[in-house]
């Protein structure tokens, strides 16, 4: 039975992935990718920026297996298939670490229903980049992937969040700030957000926490890397136009 890897790659500069990360991609027979071209692209990329690396390692010619949301259940069967004939297959997102608000969940639950080895290698991960980043206590946080789509959703959303203060109890609570009492539990938040409903979303949260300090992340790791920290009121004006992967975080209080 082969092998199944989880492989983060990095989310802006090559230069973040790792030494094991390298030798697995190079050395599988399959990678199962969301896009073809750019997983083959970021191959050549190691292998042009790394070759000191690359000259020693008895690389493969690993074939692409395209796994995308709409096609992971067809794929699959098929992945299963090319493990049980002793193929070892990594699996990459985008960008990232593979799973997180990508595909891969459904892969992953089959395999262990099989007795399939999982191998996951940490590395790149947008939300632990942002979150460390952030100025924001992270000693507990709660990542929530994508916001709605819909506005009614995100205030049906960021109301729910905001019954969160009124859980906890003695003063061991989790996350409490030092003035809190420890009667309140105050996780980090964290979403991914698309830069054409950034306006519309912080207007959403600003409806029901009021114009709390919220911190702002875009393209880490890239050229035009910028993390703003401020009240909604002033990430507003700042971002009047935005291009990029974004990242929001804040807290209730």
């Amino acid at each position: 039975m082969g092998n199944l890897y989880l492989i983060a790659t990095p989310i802006g500069n090559l230069e973040d992935i790792s030494i094991r990360a390298i030798n697995t991609l190079l050395t599988v027979d399959y990678i199962a990718c969301e896009d073809t071209r750019r997983t083959g692209q970021l191959l050549e990329a190691i292998k042009n920026k790394f070759t000191f690396m690359v000259q020693f390692m008895k690389v493969n010619d690993p074939k692409f297996i395209s796994f995308y949301d709409e096609i992971e259940e067809k794929r699959v069967p098929e992945i299963i298939a090319l493990l049980a004939q002793d193929k070892n297959i990594a699996l990459v997102s985008d960008s990232g670490t593979p799973l997180i608000c990508d595909p891969g969940f459904k892969l992953v639950k089959e395999c262990l229903k099989r007795g399939i080895k999982i191998i996951s290698l940490p590395g790149p991960s947008s939300v632990i980049t942002a979150l460390t980043s952030s100025g924001l206590p992270t000693n507990n946080f709660l990542f929530l992937g994508y916001l709605p789509n819909k506005s009614s959703k995100r205030i049906k959303l960021f109301e729910s969040l905001k019954a969160l203060r009124h859980l906890g109890g003695g003063p061991d609570s989790i996350g409490n700030s030092p003035d809190s009492g420890g009667s309140r539990i105050n996780p980090t938040i964290i979403f991914f957000e698309s830069p054409h409903r950034l306006k519309e979303s912080l207007q959403d949260l600003q409806e029901v926490f009021g114009d709390i300090d919220v911190v702002i992340t875009r393209e880490l790791t890239k050229l035009h890397e910028e993390i703003f920290r401020g009240k909604i009121s002033e990430t507003l004006i700042h971002f009047k136009e935005i291009k990029g992967e974004i990242v929001l975080l804040f807290r209730f209080f």
